[in-house]
Parts: C-alpha cells; structure tokens; sequence
C-alpha cells in the first residue's frame, strides 16, 4: 500500500519517462477509473492509501503504446459516456465541432430521420439521438469489432437504429429518406499511415485508411448517399487537412450550398453541403 500523493508522482513520473504527453492529466484518468479517486478527493486526502500494484499492468500498457482510452475502457464524448476499446476509433475532441454545427443545422426539425455513416463506438450518431428524442437516427458500421460497441452504447436509446453493413454495399433506397447525413470516415492517405503516433496505430487501420488520396469514403457518400438525402436536408462530415476544398467540389455536384468549418486550431475540419 502507498499514500495517494506518493502514488500519483510515481505515476507521473513513469509517464514523463516514457515521454507520455499530459501525463498529470493521464495520471488523474487512471486514478479516477482504477481507484475511484479524483483530483479533488486526491489533493484533499494525501494520506489516503491505495494499492498501487493495480496500476502496473495498465501502466506497462500504457508506455508500451496502448491508448489511455483502451485502457480504462470508456471515454466521454459531448457530455455522454462512450465504451471503447480495441477495434473502434477513439472519440476526439475536433469531432465535437461536427456534432455542434449540426446541431445547429438540425435545430427546429422534427421527427428527423439521420443517417451516421461508419459509426464506429456510435459516439456521434448516438449523441443525436440523445439531444434529439424525436429523431430516428441510423448508425451504420461495417466492422465486426466496432459494432460490438456501437451495439453496448445504443443499448436503452431507443431511437437508435444500428446496422451491421458496409455502405460501399448498402442500399440507402431501403431505409428511409434521411433530413441529415453526418460522418466521421476514413480520411488518412494510405501512405501516411505507417508514420501515424503509435497511439493511432493501435486504432483499427480500416477506420484510419482512406486510400491513395484519403477521399474513397467521399467520392463514396457523395455519388451513392448524397442523392438520398431529402430536399432541402443537410450532409456534414469531418476530414483531414486540405482536403476540405476538394470535398466541397464533389459535395456541389449534389448539394446547393457547401461550406467549410475550421476545428480548434484553424484547421478547415468539417465540411457542410445543403441540398
């Protein structure tokens, strides 16, 4: 057994070693998830011993590269909590701004019909249906271990939709016609990927791979979902930089209206287009 206090500097001690950024910040995370200890019980009650023998394994993890996320097994997205784990992409903060501007686009519609294409941990399409209880929202994923988490967190949303298909196969025509089209695709240039963190490369490669150029699942959506969508609906996506003006394009062979919205380092993040 050891105090709190020594505990938590002997943890973020190993991780300033093992050159893990924010490691006060890692440190509180795994604090909070193995010994229900946060900051403030923490810095209010230094005496407090804990077993830090629990930390060994999900800290030999952690430095050997797994993601804190996979470690503690859920993270928070938008206010709500999310499981994931090997084989589902972590949510993101950058991610937020895509649900926060279609939100605004979506606000004042009822009973609204949503599609989230690559759904992955459900994280966006799911946190629609939540703010949105008059909505029906579908959330398509093709991958096996990702719709194991995407089936945990739906579960008890009951206007959530969850389908197990590829969209490069699926046929938009048997489901309803969608107001709001919102994804989070593959957009990493295939040749990019072997120079990724070694974070990222512990996510699932078919959710970072986006082809030769990154924009496979674009090309994608635009010529097969787009022309699903209703009049008058909105499509909005998240994507890498400079792709952004190039989306735009294949977005306008469909949509009226398209825009760009930078992320929270000037970066053009998500794309929008009005039908």
């Amino acid at each position: 057994m050891m105090k709190v206090s020594d505990s938590f500097a002997l943890t973020v001690e190993m991780l300033e070693k093992g050159s893990i950024e924010n490691p006060s910040f890692e440190a509180d995370c795994l604090f909070e998830s193995f010994f229900g200890v946060d900051r403030i019980k923490r810095i209010n009650n230094p005496e407090l011993e804990i077993d830090f023998d629990i930390l060994k394994l999900p800290l030999e993890k952690r430095l050997g590269g797994v993601p804190l996320q996979y470690i503690i097994g859920k993270w928070q997205f938008y206010s709500f909590e999310y499981e994931v784990g090997d084989g589902v992409l972590i949510p993101r903060p950058e991610t937020e701004i895509l649900v926060e501007k279609s939100l605004e686009l979506i606000s004042g519609r009822e009973n609204s019909v949503i599609f989230d294409l690559c759904a992955g941990s459900g994280c966006i399409g799911l946190t629609f249906a939540r703010l949105i209880p008059d909505s029906e929202v579908y959330l398509f994923e093709k991958s096996e271990k990702a719709f194991s988490f995407l089936k945990k967190n739906s579960s008890g949303i009951k206007n959530a939709r969850i389908v197990n298909e590829d969209i490069f196969y699926s046929d938009c025509q048997k489901y309803k016609k969608p107001d709001f089209i919102i994804s989070n695709p593959p957009y990493i240039r295939t040749d990019e990927i072997p120079f990724l963190q070694k974070e990222v490369l512990m996510e699932p490669k078919m959710a970072l791979d986006g082809g030769e150029d990154g924009l496979v699942f674009y090309r994608l959506i635009s010529e097969k979902w787009l022309p699903c969508l209703k009049e008058g609906g909105f499509i909005a996506v998240e994507c890498g930089e400079t792709q952004s003006g190039e989306i735009e394009k294949l977005f306008s062979k469909v949509c009226k209206k398209t825009r760009s919205v930078t992320d929270y380092s000037g970066t053009q993040r998500i794309v929008i287009g009005e039908k």
